[in-house]
């Protein structure tokens, strides 16, 4: 995500300072784009909200149907 993050804002022509300070985030917090995993939640919101990819997280955060089922089926042993 960090990766997809950084070509975001490059092809934005955002620079990472302005990205910081739209996302009300530190520039130390803007790492994320090098897969710091550290960093909140919250923080990568701001950051996707800003460039426009806010749908991207909702995306990362939406059920994972066959996940859960493959969980079921493991509990069931």
């Amino acid at each position: 995500m960090g990766e997809n993050i950084k070509m975001a804002h490059k092809r934005g022509k955002f620079n990472m300072v302005k990205v910081a300070e739209r996302a009300d985030i530190s520039r130390s917090t803007l790492q994320i784009e090098f897969g710091n995993s550290s960093v909140a939640r919250g923080a990568y919101f701001n950051v996707l909200r800003v460039l426009g990819l806010q749908d991207d997280f909702l995306k990362l955060t939406a059920d994972d149907e066959l996940g859960r089922k493959l969980q079921d089926l493991e509990l069931l042993k």
